[in-house]
């Protein structure tokens, strides 16, 4: 690859004093490998191209190595301990909300900004309690709240939710158990029955719990997997006979991984997505033509999951990651920055259309402005439906509630300052 260097399972990186180096943390092998592998290749193929394009951001070439974990708690953690060592590491995207919560004081005191898009801890969101913790575009809670704001929609109104029956199936991580608590409080508030599933990981049995699906006959399932728990939620709910247009997954379980392998079957499937699973976006064509046309090889072994789910999102997450950097350059100076340098302009990101326009990426990312106490930006989410052979988005982009949200949020944080006996940050002062 041409004007950069990259490594992947913890190789060396010889980065030079005129790079910027990101550390991946990535997650090639064990039960989620598709998400990593798709999220990190987009990730490396944007980096890739504003090196061969723009000769980096301002003139500083993106230089990046990759320590696998495995999505391994123990595993993210030692990755971090050995990127924070190195010369020029600066911030982290961690895709397991576990490493997230092991790592937010040690980020506080090492001054090192955790990113994910769609990942890790909910509270994060508020900026003045977890300065270094972003969790981009939009969080759990948020997700949810949207979910719920569409199962009344296609009822007619939320007083028609009243006498309803939900199945919550999920994940035994602490991610997919970010939004029980706020699902348990709307289910009192509208009336209608919570029933909380919960499958052992890796998730790839779930004859039992599909069987009490089955004998609960809920109106709705959502469904909140991931990896290799996806499809074998489908294929289950398909062998118990449960209709698919009658289950929503979450960002997830919505990728193109969880259904080709059960392909018409899972026709109707609804889930969230951060980002439609299409090539016509101008920069994804300009992947495409820089780093795979002619037989080129660039981020992905397999050049079919270009433009796919997880590839999009790793895109997202890379325009978010790099015009931090160059908005920071803006005010610390065209030059490598340090991860305190970084957090100030992931603080002050502004992605609007016209921004997302110039970068080819209308439509495929939000619209969203970060700030010293709003570390999750958009908050809204996309619902798409598989239609046999590819996923259909069947809605614009769809917000949260800020007034059901933020208030949990605030809670939950300012709880946490108080255990941790952490300062709340003046954002009035961080302009």
């Amino acid at each position: 690859m041409v004007g950069m260097v990259a490594a992947v399972s913890g190789s060396a990186v010889p980065a030079v004093a005129a790079d910027q180096f990101i550390p991946l943390p990535a997650i090639r092998t064990g039960p989620i490998a598709p998400i990593g592998t798709g999220i990190f290749g987009g990730f490396i193929d944007y980096m890739t191209v504003l090196n061969q394009r723009d000769g980096g951001i301002n003139g500083v070439k993106l230089v990046w190595e990759e320590c696998e974990t495995e999505y391994k708690l123990d595993r993210g953690v030692e990755c971090y301990e050995r990127f924070k060592t190195k010369d020029g590491a600066t911030v982290l995207s961690s895709y397991h909300t576990g490493v997230t919560y092991a790592l937010t004081e040690r980020a506080r005191a090492d001054k090192f900004p955790l990113v994910a898009v769609g990942s890790g801890r909910t509270d994060s969101s508020d900026g003045r309690v977890f300065p270094y913790v972003f969790p981009l575009v939009s969080n759990y809670l948020s997700e949810h709240v949207a979910i719920v704001n569409y199962l009344a929609q296609r009822e007619g109104g939320f007083d028609k939710l009243k006498g309803k029956k939900i199945a919550h199936v999920y994940l035994g991580i602490a991610a997919s158990k970010e939004s029980i608590p706020l699902m348990d409080k709307q289910a009192k508030q509208y009336g209608f029955e919570i029933h909380n599933i919960e499958l052992a990981l890796p998730g790839a049995e779930q004859q039992a719990q599909w069987l009490q699906v089955r004998q609960i006959r809920p109106d709705w399932v959502i469904l909140r997997t991931a990896g290799v728990a996806g499809p074998a939620a489908l294929k289950t709910a398909q062998k118990v006979g449960y209709p698919m247009d009658r289950i929503v997954g979450w960002w997830w379980a919505g990728a193109e991984e969880d259904v080709v392998g059960v392909g018409e079957g899972a026709k109707g499937y609804i889930s969230t997505t951060l980002g439609p699973s299409e090539t016509t976006f101008p920069l994804i064509q300009e992947i495409i033509k820089q780093l795979y046309s002619g037989g080129k090889k660039g981020g992905m072994e397999d050049p079919k999951r270009v433009g796919s789910s997880y590839y999009n999102r790793g895109i997202v997450h890379a325009i978010i990651v790099t015009e931090a950097i160059r908005v920071a350059q803006g005010k610390f100076g065209k030059k490598p920055l340090n991860g305190e340098q970084i957090q100030w302009g992931l603080e002050h990101v502004t992605l609007d259309n016209a921004r997302l326009r110039q970068l080819g990426a209308l439509g495929l990312a939000q619209p969203m402005k970060l700030s010293c106490d709003n570390h999750e930006g958009g908050g809204a989410v996309k619902f798409q439906q598989w239609d046999g052979k590819k996923w259909i988005v069947i809605s614009d982009w769809i917000p949260s509630d800020p007034a059901v949200v933020r208030p949990i949020i605030e809670e939950q944080s300012l709880k946490y300052a108080k255990e941790k006996n952490v300062a709340l940050r003046d954002c009035s002062k961080e302009m």
